[in-house]
């Protein structure tokens, strides 16, 4: 898949997820330190999770993955079993841009360079869309 690293280590991807050494990403990705965890307003963020979140992701979930969570996200599947995406979404949707529940900027498009089924496939495998 284009853009996918595999890492080293398992510690080589930690040290990349938390910000501090191993190998690094190439541009666009900005790789922050821990201070973007602190404690805000709300958690590690200063606002909670949009309302009326697309595909019917459940507000209270998403609020508590993006804003009290260190560890972990949704259990996997839950895109499969608990929102309509597999419903709304098609070959026919084209390239789906997703969103950052919080500040609504994008965060990726999909499928990109493969086929819708290939990437519900892929993201099937992996537990969440990706």
């Amino acid at each position: 898949m284009k853009g996918f690293k595999l890492h080293s280590t398992i510690g080589d991807l930690f040290a990349n997820m938390l910000g501090g050494g191993g190998s690094k990403f190439s541009p666009p990705v900005v790789m922050g330190d821990e201070s973007i965890m602190s404690p805000k307003e709300h958690g590690t963020s200063n606002t909670p999770v949009q309302q009326n979140l697309r595909w019917g992701c459940d507000f209270e979930t998403a609020d508590r993955i993006c804003n009290f969570n260190r560890h972990y996200a949704e259990f996997s599947g839950y895109w499969e079993a608990r929102t309509s995406f597999l419903k709304d979404e098609s070959a026919a949707s084209g390239e789906i841009e997703f969103f950052d529940s919080n500040s609504g900027k994008p965060l990726f498009i999909a499928p990109k360079n493969r086929s819708f089924e290939d990437f519900v496939k892929e993201s099937k495998n992996h537990g969440w869309p990706r």
